[in-house]
């Protein structure tokens, strides 16, 4: 509070803002005057080191690896305060991106169905024609592919199947 304080002084009057936000002033002139504690200069130490940690993960460490990187370069802390401090710094794990299932693209004559709808997607009569498709899905336990069959007559899903 008394740091909001300092930084509007210019603007309002210390003895408004000291009221308005329940502080008093002589606390205010007092916390001015006073140095800096040494859990705020053993803060500034360590945030320095969360954050040379979080940008050489290339921002993707969590609170979590930061502090077991900031336990390994021998500086004792606990997990809650490297949480605070990144906080402080608005430091936010990016989560890294997935990579979608490889695919080169390169598939033998044999594998290949002819193409006998040759773009005509109408059909007669039911279970003449059917089309057919798959899909991949990230879930919790890795890719997910879904199948599905459908009519060309009824335009209705004849089977489908999910697998990894």
């Amino acid at each position: 509070m008394f740091g909001f304080v300092a930084k509007h002084r210019g603007v309002w009057p210390v003895s408004w803002m000291c009221d308005a936000l329940v502080v008093s002033r002589s606390g205010f002139f007092a916390w001015l005057s006073r140095s800096p504690s040494a859990r705020a200069k053993a803060d500034d130490a360590i945030a320095a080191r969360v954050l040379a940690s979080y940008i050489q993960s290339d921002r993707t460490y969590g609170a979590r690896r930061v502090w077991r990187d900031v336990l390994a370069e021998g500086v004792s802390s606990g997990l809650h305060r490297i949480e605070k401090l990144m906080r402080l710094q608005a430091l936010r794990a990016r989560p890294r991106r997935r990579r979608l299932p490889s695919d080169t693209g390169v598939r033998s004559t044999a594998t290949v169905a002819p193409n006998t709808l040759d773009r005509r997607f109408e059909a007669t009569a039911p279970n003449r024609k059917w089309v057919a498709d798959f899909t991949y899905i990230w879930t919790a336990e890795g890719w997910l592919y879904v199948a599905a069959v459908i009519d060309l007559y009824s335009r209705r899903v004849v089977g489908w199947s999910m697998s990894t």
